[in-house]
This record gives structure tokens, sequence and C-alpha cells, in this order.
């Protein structure tokens, strides 16, 4: 059942919510026959969300949905094939916070774990993100590791691929978005910030943080405190969300 054709995605809330986005072309959908009942009215409310523009679901096997996963795949007794979906570029996220008294974006700089963007995408939805901004070069591709992490997220959240990360950050403080970058070092703590209007909230990888050219872009640089000497730093995903939910607090 492996083969060529579009991607798999797989899991239950990331499969749902590629069911029901209609930016997707749906190729297959392939349902656990241990699972069918159970995701029966689920797979009812994605047609209806849809509109019914994909394929019957095929009740398999158990053996046979892990046949067409990548071994050690969570797929929860369901997994669509779908084809990717259209990113927007640094000009359609400029006309989509133009104009916005508040808005925020996340800017990753060389964090290369799918399971650590698709965290991120997740507070990113959760907290009302316009966009996470991506370089093109050392960033993972838009996977179904991606978006089993994200559980839902990547079909609410754009992602936007950018060739020079340095150069767009330029772009955004052109169009007056306030540059923030979280480092463990900055001299000023999260909670004492400046977190209204619009905000980039820019992260870095875990080993080497945010890179010289990124962080001479930000307008400043933040640190989230630690209540213990023993720890030196978050997870990167752990850090996006408590500094997510600081600048969505700010702002209610």
């Amino acid at each position: 059942m492996q083969g060529g054709g579009p991607p798999w995605i797989y899991g239950t809330h990331a499969a749902l919510a590629a069911l029901a986005n209609p930016a997707r072309r749906i190729r297959r959908v392939l349902v656990g026959r241990d699972q069918a009942e159970a995701l029966s009215a689920a797979l009812a409310a994605a047609i209806a969300a849809r509109g019914g523009d994909f394929p019957p679901a095929e009740h398999v096997a158990r053996e046979d949905l892990e046949r067409a996963l990548p071994r050690g795949s969570v797929h929860q007794g369901l997994a669509v094939q779908a084809s990717d979906l259209e990113g927007i570029d640094i000009d359609d996220l400029l006309r989509l916070v133009d104009g916005a008294p508040s808005a925020c974006i996340v800017a990753l700089d060389q964090v290369t774990d799918p399971h650590n963007v698709g965290a991120i995408l997740r507070s990113a939805a959760a907290f009302g993100v316009a966009a996470v901004i991506l370089p093109e070069r050392h960033a993972p591709a838009a996977s179904a590791v991606m978006a089993k992490a994200a559980s839902g997220a990547m079909e609410r959240v754009p992602l936007v691929r950018v060739v020079n990360l340095a150069r767009a950050l330029d772009q955004l403080k052109a169009a007056n978005v306030w540059c923030v970058g979280l480092a463990g070092d900055a001299p000023q703590a999260l909670g004492q910030a400046d977190l209204t209007g619009r905000i980039a909230l820019v992260l870095g990888s875990e080993g080497e943080g945010l890179r010289r050219l990124t962080r001479e872009r930000c307008d400043m640089l933040v640190r989230i405190p630690m209540a213990r000497e023993a720890v030196e730093s978050l997870n990167v995903s752990n850090a996006a969300a408590v500094a997510l939910y600081e600048i969505a607090r700010r702002r209610v």
C-alpha cells in the first residue's frame, strides 16, 4: 500500500483537520476497521465542513493501515493521503497584518526538529498567531511528523518560507513590526518587556540559539526567567508556548 503520490497525514486530530480543509486535495482516506465506529461521527463532521469533496473512506485491517505508513507511526486508526498545502510568502504576510493595530508572528531561526515546529504551530494556533516564518534551509519540510505534532494546527497557521531570515526581519521592521528575540542571556525578562502592538517573536535552535545576524535584527532581546539554576533553558517549543501566552495575556 506504500508508494508514490501525495504524503500521508495520520493521527485523528491532524487527519481530520486535513480532511476538513478545502485547500487540501484528498486522494485516499484509510480507517482502521477496529476504530471505524468510533470515528464515524468525526468523519461525518469533516465531510460536512468540506462538502464531501474526497473519496469514500476505506475500512482496512490494522496491518494494512500500518503498512501504508512509516514504521512506528501513531495513527490512531486514521490516515489521509493529501496534497501539500501552499504556503504564503513574506509579501502576503505583510498584507495580512497591514493596518492591524496588533498582530503576532513567529520566526524560527534554524529550528530543525519537525516535532518542535509542529508543537510551535499548535501553540501558534492556540494564541492567534498570524503566521510562522521558516528559512528555506535548515528547517524541516511540512511532513506528516510535523502535522501529527501540530495536531491540526498546520491547517490553520500559514507557513512562510524565506530565503534569508535576516532580510525577512528587515522587511517586518520596515512594516512597523517589532522584532523580539528570545535569548537566555538577554538583560530584560519577558514579563518586563513591552509586548503590545505588532510583534514578531524570534526563536533560535536549542543548541546555538539565535545566530548573530538574527540577533542583530531584533529590536529587543528578552529571556524567560528560570526558577531554578539547574535548568538552563526550556525546549524551544515550550519556550514558544510561554512567550506566546505572555504576549496574548497582555492583549486580553
